[in-house]
């Protein structure tokens, strides 16, 4: 297994995992895309807030994903480790991501 250095704000992620982000990444990109065609087109505002909507969800489900990833993989890593400071980490993390 690959030493983790997620505690030196480095990750490191397996190529699947990767490909899973970025078609996630290119699937939200190609959405914005489209409300920009949308605006341009001068689309109905449900319509337009709909595609908005669903954008956040797609970038919820995708920050829940790496959150999850994150918690099984560095934090658990660090705690195994007695690193304690990654609680601090995960407190300030989620305070942040809660706002």
């Amino acid at each position: 297994m690959e030493e983790n250095l997620c505690h030196h704000r480095k990750n490191h992620r397996g190529k699947k995992d990767i490909e899973l982000i970025n078609n996630r990444l290119n699937r939200i990109d190609g959405q914005i895309k489209g409300i920009k065609k949308m605006i341009n087109e001068d689309i109905y505002c449900n319509d337009v807030l709909i595609q908005l909507k669903s954008v956040e969800k797609a970038i919820k489900n995708l920050s829940n994903i790496i959150l999850e990833d994150h918690l099984y993989s560095c934090i658990s890593n660090d705690l195994e480790n007695g690193n304690l400071d990654s609680i601090d980490e995960i407190i300030s993390l989620f305070k942040r991501y809660n706002k």
